[in-house]
């Protein structure tokens, strides 16, 4: 596979990692502490010097290469279900919304801003939540930006899942704080050269890429 394909499959697994995770959270109140954690985490590797290291390798990612080498594969041969509709939905308006995002400079700088801020308090608690988990006010920071910025964009996200895990304070961070890595992705996404055309022309191409990278 050749090195200009595999980081942006890397990048687009990020955002359907995010869309899966935020569905796991909206409908079932938990998700895959592993794979929630590597997204939340590459929101913070705004320097990162390459693609694997924002994700912490192809592992962080894993996930998204999964529902990639699969899902991408199920819609080529016409089986879909109505949560890989949903899933599809959140990757769709999380694309559009980088795009109007981009049109927006002064929102980057502020997002920029307010993870760089996060990055540097997190620091004082890095040690009180256990490896494999992120810390809650990492989430409730991450949270709160997300809904000062992206969440005034149109068009806006519509979660749908159960309410009672909706209404719920941390389950709905978590949410906030996954669409915010969901974003990262497809801001990444977009500089190595993805676009739109391809989630829909290119799905064989992406779907082996991805199997790849499982598979190395």
């Amino acid at each position: 596979m050749a090195r200009s394909l595999r980081n942006p499959v890397l990048a687009l697994a990020g955002i359907f990692q995010s869309a899966r995770l935020v569905q796991q959270l909206a409908r079932e109140g938990r998700t895959d502490n592993e794979a929630l954690r590597a997204s939340i985490q590459s929101i913070l590797a705004l320097d990162a010097p390459d693609v694997e290291t924002v994700y912490g390798g192809a592992r962080g990612v894993h996930l998204g290469l999964e529902l990639l080498s699969t899902r991408l594969s199920t819609r080529l041969s016409g089986k879909t279900q109505p949560s890989d509709m949903e899933m599809a939905r959140y990757v769709v308006a999380l694309v559009q919304l980088e795009g109007g995002l981009r049109r927006r400079p002064a929102m980057l700088d502020a997002i920029r801003q307010g993870i760089d801020t996060a990055r540097a308090q997190m620091k004082f608690f890095q040690n009180d939540a256990p490896a494999e988990d992120v810390h809650p006010l990492l989430m409730e920071k991450l949270a709160e930006l997300y809904s000062q910025t992206i969440s005034t964009l149109t068009p806006r996200i519509m979660v749908s899942g159960e309410h009672g895990h909706l209404n719920n304070p941390a389950i709905a961070a978590k949410v906030r704080a996954t669409l915010l890595a969901g974003i990262r992705s497809a801001v990444l996404w977009r500089q190595l050269g993805g676009r739109r055309w391809q989630l829909l022309f290119a799905r064989g191409k992406i779907a082996r890429a991805a199997v790849e990278l499982l598979t190395a």
